[in-house]
């Protein structure tokens, strides 16, 4: 997934891709739940783990899970699930703090919203299933006409690509 999102933008060569934060922590604490003894060692765990994410210190991260005292665990398999999610994943998880501190963005939450608004919405509200092409020309439409588009769309066959920040 990571290779075809990546080569998606690689036409763009200021495009950084980063892991969503919310997505992050949500992959940790499933991950964590699955692997260990209870949510007091889960949670105590989290408690370290987090910040070295939120840092993007990941090796740290990798070798803190690695470290976990044997009695703790109850599903080996989950733990090296988790780390192989991190180091296959080392690339796109940043300092999120610095970014937090740039004003950047650390989440999806507009990309979801934007989502929602286009297609979730008029699919899921009215029970609609939707083959790969008619979904894509729904969003095609609907985001042409969210931005104001459709006009120029429809009389010269072409819009104005902008990059949002």
């Amino acid at each position: 997934m990571n290779k075809a999102i990546c080569q998606s933008f690689s036409w763009y060569k200021n495009i950084g891709i980063i892991l969503d934060w919310y997505h992050l922590e949500k992959k940790c604490k499933e991950q964590l739940s699955l692997s260990l003894k209870g949510r007091i060692i889960r949670n105590a765990i989290l408690d370290n783990l987090m910040p070295l994410l939120w840092y993007g210190s990941t090796d740290l991260a990798v070798v803190y899970l690695e470290g976990i005292a044997k009695d703790s665990i109850k599903n080996m398999v989950a733990l090296e699930k988790l780390i192989a999610y991190l180091n296959r994943n080392k690339s796109y998880i940043p300092c999120y703090a610095v970014r937090k501190e740039l004003g950047l963005c650390n989440s999806s939450a507009i990309g979801e919203k934007m989502n929602d608004l286009v297609v979730s919405e008029r699919q899921k509200h009215n029970g609609m299933s939707w083959s790969k092409s008619g979904f894509v020309s729904l969003a095609t439409i609907t985001a042409l006409k969210r931005n104001k588009e459709n006009d120029k769309w429809f009389k010269e066959k072409e819009f104005d690509f902008k990059l949002a920040a």
